[in-house]
């Protein structure tokens, strides 16, 4: 993953170029919330941004570290909990999560720090399963071509852990709360031609090539 070529977003490693999700990133301070191994910092800053890369895992920041000193790139990697994030008010031009703090964080809390350390203007992007893949996983394997729960089960949701898979109008809700405007939501399907993927039992290519399987919602904060 930090060997890949330019941002991707998702299962099927959409490329930026094509998705357009994000503000100017040139010389852009950037909080990635719940980074895991942070190859998604790095690829900001193969693009001229200045991550910082925030992970509650001890594990996945050695890795990160270890990546950084294989790659040749520096930035900081700093292990807290993206429910109380260890940086000042308005330090941000970006907040970022890529099925991170966005899946396993409370969203009334993690998208408050969010809006807490980004600066006026500043802009949220995070990327969740999408709604509709959400009610078509049964508790074990992929999403089926049907319905299997109803949409009163959205919300705190347990399967292997606790993950949060709001509703959209929950979304919207959250994010108005904390003086964020809805500029976007990309509906990311499989690519043309996509043959499997092989980062979550979400969706297999032909479902993923139907119907959207990733929310990649993109917000800016008032003024």
């Amino acid at each position: 993953m930090w060997s890949r070529d330019g941002i991707r977003w998702g299962l099927f490693s959409l490329p930026e170029a094509d998705v357009r999700a994000l503000p100017p990133l040139e010389s852009a301070t950037v909080v990635e919330l719940g980074a895991g191994s942070a190859f998604f910092a790095a690829a900001l800053a193969r693009a001229g941004a200045r991550p910082i890369a925030i992970d509650l895992s001890e594990d996945q920041l050695a890795t990160a570290a270890r990546c950084q000193a294989v790659h040749g790139l520096r930035f900081p990697l700093i292990q807290a909990d993206a429910h109380a994030v260890p940086l000042r008010d308005g330090c941000a031009d970006l907040v970022v999560s890529e099925h991170g703090a966005s899946v396993w964080c409370d969203p009334q809390v993690w998208v408050a720090e969010a809006a807490r350390i980004l600066k006026p203007g500043g802009w949220l992007v995070f990327l969740v399963n999408s709604v509709l893949s959400t009610l078509c996983v049964p508790d074990e394997g992929p999403a089926l071509p049907a319905l299997q729960r109803s949409s009163d089960q959205l919300g705190r949701m347990v399967f292997d852990g606790v993950e949060y898979h709001p509703s959209h109008s929950e979304w919207i809700a959250v994010l108005r709360d904390n003086s964020f405007a809805v500029e976007a939501l990309h509906e990311l399907r499989a690519p043309a031609g996509a043959s499997t993927q092989d980062f979550y039992e979400i969706a297999e290519v032909e479902w993923a090539s139907r119907w959207p399987v990733e929310d990649l919602w993109v917000a800016r904060l008032g003024g």
